[in-house]
């Protein structure tokens, strides 16, 4: 097995070093444009080998996608981290051009490849990296719904002074801070509505909370969140390699379902070795529905950018 991180920053070089330290490759290339980073940082993860006790070999490249060859999993967290003040929707006129020459570069020499997307905006940067490659929908992937699913547990957890591992919780729709759905009405404390034990007002500070999760920590760290990021990657990547078919939020391209189309946005599927193979349909209700569509049409207008760039 062999893996490739593209962009190696603080959500890929943690990436990465989650990945080694389960140890779901036998090979991980780090890759940046930046001379020297990836080297440096694939050198510093090799160094904990022995502390840590994995066997992956890490290399370092900087912009030598011949070294990428023969990838199973390719995870692109390349271009500009959002900063504070920045909308995600400013961001797609630097990235879309980074991301597309990534895609095209990786399938010169991985051509099976099943691409993870990371790079913000996540939900348009998927649907470009689908339209530009035309690689099957199920080999494209894109990460926010897994993070923004786990801020959402986190922050329940608070509420509910309880082990965030005791609870389940999605967050489904585009990965922004207008656009993201947290589904209160759903989620479980092992196995009990959480609206058992937290009343309406003290949810809907939880939901809020959840959306501006990513901003709230750009306004703190002065620019984008990477821990969390960079966990939420492996972990989609380990259900990848492991076929373990988990049940994850990501970003996927609709085809009716949940009544959209032509869209790349964040619902519940489930991710095996093919990449994501299945969607599950939570029976949304109508207030959850209506704020679906919203969160589509949303999507929708940050996609327009790439046709207005002729980018798809």
């Amino acid at each position: 097995m062999k893996i490739t991180i593209v962009g190696a920053g603080a959500v890929g070089a943690t990436c990465a070093d989650n990945i080694a330290r389960r140890e779901l490759a036998e090979e991980l290339v780090l890759l940046d444009i930046k001379e020297g980073i990836a080297e440096g940082k694939a050198l510093d993860m090799m160094q904990t080998a022995t502390l840590l006790g994995f066997n992956t070999k890490i290399i370092g490249s900087t912009n030598d996608y011949h070294k990428t060859a023969g990838s199973n999993v390719v995870v692109i967290t390349s271009g500009l981290p959002r900063k504070p003040g920045m909308t995600r929707e400013e961001l797609i006129g630097i990235n879309a051009g980074i991301v597309k020459g990534v895609a095209e570069n990786i399938l010169k020499h991985s051509p099976d490849a099943i691409i993870v997307v990371i790079s913000n905006p996540m939900d348009t940067m998927t649907y470009l990296t689908l339209r530009s490659t035309g690689l099957p929908k199920n080999r494209i992937i894109g990460m926010g719904g897994i993070l923004d699913s786990a801020r959402f547990k986190c922050y329940l957890s608070l509420a509910l002074n309880c082990s965030p591992n005791d609870l389940q919780g999605f967050v489904i729709g585009g990965h922004g801070d207008t656009t993201m759905i947290p589904l209160t009405r759903l989620a479980t404390y092992q196995g009990l509505p959480v609206s058992q034990f937290l009343n309406t007002d003290t949810l809907k500070k939880v939901a809020a909370d959840t959306m501006v999760g990513g901003a709230t920590l750009t306004g703190m760290l002065g620019t984008s969140a990477w821990y969390a990021p960079g966990a939420a990657g492996a972990a989609l990547v380990e259900s990848i390699v492991r076929d373990q078919k988990k049940l994850f939020t990501c970003c996927v391209y609709l085809d009716g379902e949940y009544g959209q189309k032509d869209v790349c946005m964040g619902v519940p599927v489930v991710i095996g070795k093919n990449g994501w193979e299945k969607i599950i349909d939570y029976q949304l209700n109508n207030e959850e529905q209506a704020g679906f569509n919203k969160s589509a049409d949303a999507v929708r207008n940050m996609n327009q950018v790439l046709h207005d760039m002729a980018a798809v």
